[in-house]
């Protein structure tokens, strides 16, 4: 029963919130940046069937509180409508999803799923909002060598003009495609690979530094290389190079980096069913599990709620 109330909400949420649901999916599907979010849904899969022994343990039950947690990510999502910010929307639209589960599946299952139900956070199409950061790092980056490297160059924010041509630094050179992937790649990694969070730490660290310093430097080798090569040449040998062997080697050297302190397997990763067992202040939170049909009538009537306000924020004003 908790299980068919979880299917029930969630598919009267995404009805709601169909439309993020839709933008989100264009983007996975059709922008490059975003391609991998395609494998998120197959990995949250992955991390709950790894888990399934100890899931036979726990018994799914409602948390009438979870309530409050579901109302503040329709909030969430309302706002991003009402404002037309579709990352708020979508952040919303995801949230009320994972406070569904929260509620209608209990705080001692979702703590035993707190991996797969975090990794749904990067459904979100995210990284847009540092194209700017990371054009100046790589600009910067690229500048240096280039200086170093003995080619005359005269720079001014993002342009760098050369003896064979002005480069650009732009958008689609910033490195964010190759930055979100490594920070989504690299939690996945962290929470099932490493124990403590100081590994955890250093990892994500290097999931951050090291793909921005190495877009800097394929910055650099584009420049380097039309020098002798030609403008026509370098563009096209930076396309090939940096889509399908730069980002591989990159990663494998931040993977094959780690490899050698990995302290768990994947599926140790999270609480055990015996240590939630034993945490009391779990068992003090379903002691408030409060009435379950009482839990499916307030979610049903949030739902209906936000919907209306949904149609009256978009009516249009006579």
């Amino acid at each position: 029963m908790p299980l068919a109330r979880l299917a029930l909400a969630w598919a009267a949420l995404i009805a709601l919130t169909r439309s993020d649901w839709a933008d989100m999916f264009h983007q996975w599907w059709n922008i490059d940046t975003y391609t991998h979010v395609l494998l998120i849904p197959p990995l949250i899969i992955w991390l709950t069937i790894l888990r399934r022994e100890g899931l036979a343990k726990i018994t799914p039950n409602h948390w009438l509180p979870g309530i409050f947690a579901l109302s503040a990510a329709l909030g969430v999502w309302f706002a991003g409508r009402a404002l037309d910010i579709n990352l708020i929307a979508q952040v919303g639209a995801v949230g009320a999803l994972q406070t569904c589960l929260l509620t209608f599946l209990g705080p001692r299952l979702t703590g035993y799923l707190l991996l797969p139900i975090g990794m749904m956070c990067f459904l979100v199409p995210f990284g847009d909002e540092v194209i700017p950061f990371l054009q100046g790092i790589t600009a910067e980056i690229a500048i240096a060598l280039t200086k170093f490297s003995g080619v005359e160059a005269v720079y001014e924010d993002i342009y760098i003009h050369t003896p064979v041509g002005l480069f650009i630094v732009a958008e689609e050179c910033s490195g964010v495609k190759f930055l979100v992937a490594m920070v989504t790649l690299g939690v996945l990694v962290a929470f099932t690979s490493f124990s403590t969070w100081k590994r955890r730490a250093l990892f994500m660290a290097a999931c951050l530094i090291v793909p921005i310093i190495a877009n800097g430097i394929r910055a650099w080798g584009t420049i380097y290389i039309a020098q002798s090569q030609g403008v026509e040449f370098a563009a096209g040998f930076d396309h090939i190079v940096y889509g399908w062997v730069f980002f591989a080697i990159v990663m494998a050297l931040v993977l094959g980096g780690a490899f050698r302190f990995f302290d768990r397997e994947p599926d140790d990763a999270g609480y055990s069913a015996d240590e939630l067992a034993q945490m009391t202040w779990i068992s003090s939170l379903e002691a408030r599990a409060g009435n379950a049909n009482a839990a499916m009538l307030i979610a049903g009537a949030l739902i209906i709620l936000f919907a209306l306000l949904a149609i009256y924020v978009s009516a249009p004003v006579s």
